[in-house]
């Protein structure tokens, strides 16, 4: 509704993870060198972790473009599921096969592809998405598919990706095996205040701002309270304050139109 007035191509503040919208801040240029040294020096498990709403799936779409040539990737989004459903969505994924129910075919032909890649001198990536919400024994089946290895590298990389819960169940007795073979970690925390600022302008230039809207220096500092640093919250608010500001036909956003945007938000209309 509001991008035609300010001139935009597009709607700024989106909630899906679009690549071209990762701004990298520094927790976020860390995560994403983290992740992406431990893929290339094929260290078998990684582990992103993060808060809701703090950018993980966005990073993740960003590595994925960055792994062109010579990776084959697969992600898995939503990981309820059983381990030979599993297995069928990992080959699909592949671009293989994925039919049948016996996990010792599925097994094998996903090592003979594997093999294939170590042959041809690709990678193979595995990102999944979502992990927290993976039963035990589910998390204990991606860990044997890191059994799959040659007398000197691994087969498969595996990324898991989750909310702060993965850490914690990652922390339990019964999932050991899986959290020692786990080489590279991060976490990714909030951005501090001056981030949230460059990444709002980062956001509008994506989206094709040429000048307008902008905010005010009191707007970006509610935005912060507001949001305190979680991307999916400010994306929220910059919104929903957009909406106001069109409303009001502003250019300029002031704390005003932030506050009306967060009693919208929070279901407060008044």
């Amino acid at each position: 509704m509001y991008e035609s007035f300010y001139g935009l191509a597009e709607s700024p503040f989106r909630i899906t993870p679009d690549p071209r919208y990762l701004f990298f801040s520094r927790r976020h240029r860390e995560a994403y060198d983290h992740v992406l040294f431990g893929i290339t020096q094929r260290r078998g498990f990684i582990q992103l972790t993060g808060e809701v709403g703090a950018g993980k799936s966005t990073l993740t779409r960003a590595l994925l473009e960055r792994l062109d040539d010579g990776f084959a990737t697969a992600l898995i989004l939503n990981p309820v599921m059983t381990g030979i459903q599993l297995l069928r969505s990992i080959l699909r994924e592949l671009g293989l096969d994925g039919g049948g129910n016996d996990r010792v075919r599925l097994i094998e032909r996903l090592n003979a592809f594997l093999l294939e890649r170590v042959a041809a001198g690709d990678d193979v990536v595995l990102f999944i998405d979502e992990a927290q919400d993976m039963s035990d024994d589910l998390l204990e089946q991606v860990r044997l598919l890191s059994n799959l290895e040659t007398d000197d590298r691994k087969l498969l990389q595996i990324v898991i990706v989750g909310q702060p819960e993965l850490k914690a169940k990652l922390e339990r007795p019964e999932l050991r095996q899986l959290r020692q073979r786990i080489t590279v970690r991060y976490h990714l925390g909030p951005i501090d205040r001056r981030e949230t600022e460059a990444y709002i302008l980062h956001r509008l230039q994506v989206a094709g701002a040429n000048g307008r809207p902008t905010f005010s220096p009191w707007a970006l500092r509610a935005v912060h309270l507001y949001a305190r640093g979680v991307p999916r919250l400010i994306n929220a608010v910059c919104d929903a304050s957009l909406l106001a500001g069109y409303v009001d036909g502003r250019d300029r956003l002031g704390w005003r139109q932030v506050r009306r945007a967060v009693r919208q938000l929070e279901g407060r209309l008044r």
